[in-house]
């Protein structure tokens, strides 16, 4: 609401004849104009604080919004054996991935991969993968993730395996599916390929979705470790992941990228 200091001053003006009413002799009257604008000045900069500290929090507040999914999906993530875990996937879904180098959205389709893409829906939607690293990635071949950072929950779902799906579509780039030592060895970790890589339909690779937006942010996770960090999965050289978590990486691979958050979206 605007306010006219000048009328506010004439109002003044009219009731200073009256000014020394109950007032000790000798006291001056303080200068009501000045006072308003004083006030005025004090409120504006308030106000302009206020809005500052709202758009800041809003625009780079560190914690993430809350899950939407009840406590007992979460709570699924402790007993891998609840009924949870055979929910069926919708046919076709979208999978929101934020990261440290920006968003990514993948599109699942249960009829490349129906096992793998119910696997996915299911432990995107109980927040196995957030506040995770890409391990693994190489460039110009693929970027893998799926460990997750919470060594406790890492273990309990290392050897959670679901049987295999037969290769419906090639691995071409951008296409994402579950990393594997060997047939009925599918758990939780998943990889795109920043490449076609047709050799590893043959190795019985089953793509279950692609990356729909945002494969430029794939691009460039950081692949400055190679295989150092999370690779090894066939030869057992992941145990200190398992072991450690996020701790273990931050300490050791600092520059990593972080998966903060996935969930299932409506579009992409």
């Amino acid at each position: 609401m605007a306010i006219d200091v000048s009328a506010m001053m004439t109002v003044r003006a009219r009731r200073s004849k009256h000014a020394g009413v109950g007032r000790p002799a000798g006291q001056r009257a303080r200068p009501f104009a000045s006072c308003v604008v004083r006030s005025l000045a004090l409120t504006g900069w308030a106000v302009s604080l206020a809005s500052t500290c709202i758009v800041a929090i809003g625009c780079h507040g560190s914690a993430p919004a809350p899950r939407s999914e009840p406590a007992p999906v979460r709570a699924a993530l402790a007993d891998p054996s609840s009924a949870f875990w055979t929910t069926r996937a919708p046919n076709r879904f979208f999978v929101r991935v934020e990261t440290t180098k920006g968003d990514f959205v993948i599109e699942a389709h249960r009829d490349w991969s129906p096992r793998g893409v119910d696997r996915l829906y299911q432990l995107v939607r109980a927040g196995y993968y957030d506040d995770s690293r890409f391990s693994r990635v190489r460039a110009g071949y693929i970027a893998q993730w799926g460990i997750a950072g919470d060594p406790a929950l890492a273990q309990r779902w290392r050897n959670q395996r679901i049987r295999d799906d037969s290769v419906r579509h090639t691995n071409a780039r951008g296409t994402i599916a579950y990393a594997m030592t060997g047939p009925e060895t599918r758990t939780t970790q998943l990889y795109i390929n920043l490449r076609d890589n047709p050799q590893l339909d043959a190795q019985g690779f089953s793509p279950l979705g692609a990356v729909v937006r945002g494969m430029d942010v794939v691009d460039r996770l950081n692949a400055e470790y190679g295989e150092s960090a999370g690779g090894g999965m066939r030869a057992g050289h992941q145990g200190p992941v398992f072991d450690g978590g996020n701790s273990y990486l931050d300490r050791n691979y600092p520059r990593l990228d972080h998966l903060v958050r996935a969930e299932i979206v409506h579009a992409p």
